[in-house]
């Protein structure tokens, strides 16, 4: 499913539900993930989630669901022995923005993200 190149590759279908409801739930305020899990996603921790909320604070635009324009732009490719991922986030004003998300996908038996962090690179 994942390819292990050097390569940037679009974020796979499997995926990118998995993207639309980390965005729904940081819409309904949890950035860790506690309150309303997302399947084959582990919490973040609370540094993170503080981290994630300040930054988009910070960006000056709130949030929204993930318009399907953001998957023109996201990606994921293979680096470190891990799969990292930049998903672009959509806002009110801005269908794709600069606010990015970023997570990984460990080589493990049970696949999973792990959301790094929210900022614009």
């Amino acid at each position: 499913m994942l390819e292990r190149d050097d390569r940037e590759h679009p974020v796979p279908l499997e995926w990118r539900a998995a993207f639309r409801q980390i965005v729904e739930t940081f819409l309904a305020g949890d950035f860790q993930l506690r309150h309303y899990p997302v399947e084959n996603v582990k919490p973040a921790a609370a540094s993170i989630a503080t981290s994630i909320s300040a930054n988009i604070l910070a960006y000056g635009d709130e949030l929204a669901a993930l318009d399907t324009a953001t998957w023109e732009s996201s990606i994921y490719r293979w680096m470190d022995g891990e799969w990292q991922f930049l998903v672009d986030l959509t806002t009110n004003g801005e269908t794709v923005s600069d606010l990015t998300l970023h997570a990984r996908v460990i080589d493990a038996t049970r696949l999973y993200l792990e959301i790094q962090s929210v900022h614009v690179p």
